[in-house]
């Protein structure tokens, strides 16, 4: 981040070291894994590739100019006390125009730090004030990112700068302060990033990975400035760890880089983690009024329509009862499901970029990795590698299959693969999970 990491230490630490510092005392919870209470229009965005953060947001024409540039990602430091730089450019129109230029967002809340940083941040937390900042933070950084047009289900991560690991009690602190932003941005349907540092946070939290006294944050943003951009074999948090499209890396310090005529001083990323939804704005090409339904099924409930001509912000696309050329249905801002094929998105046949799949992940619950099978029973063979426990299942949509534990539900994840609803953190692991649409 745009703050002094370039003067601490950087060592590879054994992961012998990863055991916790025991946090006596501290409320005990069910389990790691907290479940998401995701809205009607929620969905996550997941991405993969370069990315760049700079302290203030940057113009329109600098995004423009630096299309040029193999950085499709953008962080935007959208809010906490602690943030260093103005925002004047920082407005939901900018974060419009940013997505219709064909960036994702990576959004940053530089709240409140560990007493013991290495910094000058001034305002900090101690262990017994980490947990209810952490859940005010939260709040806040919900609202702040709503105003922007940032959708929930989106990923929003918490700064969390390089503090001293051997002061147990920030460490308790900082693992306290994580704990409740990720319940609370559970609770209100966002999902819970943290950026922190390869000696401290990463390796603090990856410690209390299985606790039942934290919950996980469903993602890690890991500082190392060595160049490597890989997202493996991380000296402080094993592979099994954050491993299903849940990391990101800040492998280059500060440094300025020109594209397109224009100069700025970025860090460098790499990301395979969620980011930040935002709809955009399609028409609607019917004759007459479309009506948007409760599932993406024409004999579903009508919730709203809409005429002819209009515009609809579209938050991602699924699978539904095929309509004309497609199957694609498209999820709309106030909820509702549109069939694709009387939308002006690109494509009428399939899936149309850069619109996202939708998508609502669950951290795997199992104690041992979680086998993902062609269908939805025990039966069908397994597919791929299984879902270590902790990893993020990107869900699609449910069907009924074969029992596990008390539940008949199947999650179709993004990739086609299958797995039992019963070991997905969700709303329910007894029934379907709201807003989760059946499969076709």
């Amino acid at each position: 981040m745009r703050t002094p990491l370039s003067v601490v230490r950087r060592l590879a630490i054994p992961l012998a070291l990863l055991l916790p510092v025991l946090a006596v005392g501290d409320p005990a919870r069910a389990e790691p894994a907290t479940p998401g209470s995701y809205p009607i229009n929620a969905s996550a965005t997941l991405t993969t590739g370069r990315a760049f953060d700079t302290c203030t947001a940057p113009p329109i024409s600098t995004l423009r100019a630096w299309k040029a540039a193999d950085y499709h990602r953008v962080n935007i430091y959208f809010g906490g006390v602690n943030r260093g730089c103005a925002q004047p450019n920082l407005t939901g129109g900018w974060v419009a125009q940013a997505t219709a230029l064909g960036y994702l967002l990576i959004p940053t809340y530089f709240g409140r730090q560990p007493s013991c940083i290495f910094g000058t941040k001034p305002y900090r937390y101690t262990a017994s004030t980490a947990a209810a900042y952490g859940a005010s933070e939260a709040n806040d950084a919900i609202a702040k990112s709503r105003a922007l047009g940032i959708i929930p289900g989106s990923a929003l991560y918490a700064d969390v700068e390089h503090y001293d690991r051997t002061n147990a009690s920030c460490v308790l602190a900082a693992r306290r302060y994580v704990s409740a932003w990720t319940k609370t941005l559970h609770a209100g349907g966002f999902l819970a990033g943290v950026y922190v540092h390869q000696d401290s946070g990463l390796l603090n939290l990856s410690g209390v990975y299985t606790s039942t006294t934290y919950a996980r944050p469903d993602a890690v943003w890991m500082a190392r400035w060595d160049g490597n951009p890989s997202l493996v074999d991380w000296p402080t948090a094993p592979n099994s760890r954050w491993s299903f499209h849940q990391r990101a890396k800040q492998y280059r310090g500060d440094h300025d880089e020109t594209w397109g005529g224009v100069t700025l001083n970025i860090d460098s990323d790499q990301f395979d983690a969620p980011v930040a939804t935002v709809a955009r704005p399609y028409t609607v090409t019917s004759a007459s009024p479309l009506n948007g339904r409760s599932e993406p099924f024409t004999n579903a409930p009508v919730r709203r329509s809409y005429a002819p001509g209009s515009t609809i912000k579209v938050v991602c696309q699924g699978y539904g009862q095929r309509v004309g050329t497609s199957n694609v249905w498209n999820r709309v801002a106030d909820g509702s499901w549109v069939s694709d094929s009387y939308v002006s998105t690109p494509s009428q046949t399939t899936f149309s970029p850069p619109l996202q799949r939708c998508i609502y992940p669950g951290q795997v619950t199992s104690g041992a990795a979680l086998t993902a099978r062609t269908g939805p029973s025990a039966s069908h063979p397994p597919s791929g590698p299984p879902l270590p426990p902790g990893a993020l299942a990107y869900v699609m949509c449910q069907r009924s299959g074969s029992a596990i534990g008390t539940s008949t539900v199947w999650n179709r994840l993004v990739d086609s693969r299958w797995v039992p609803d019963y070991h997905v953190a969700n709303r329910s692991n007894t029934t379907w999970s709201a807003p989760v649409p059946r499969c076709p």
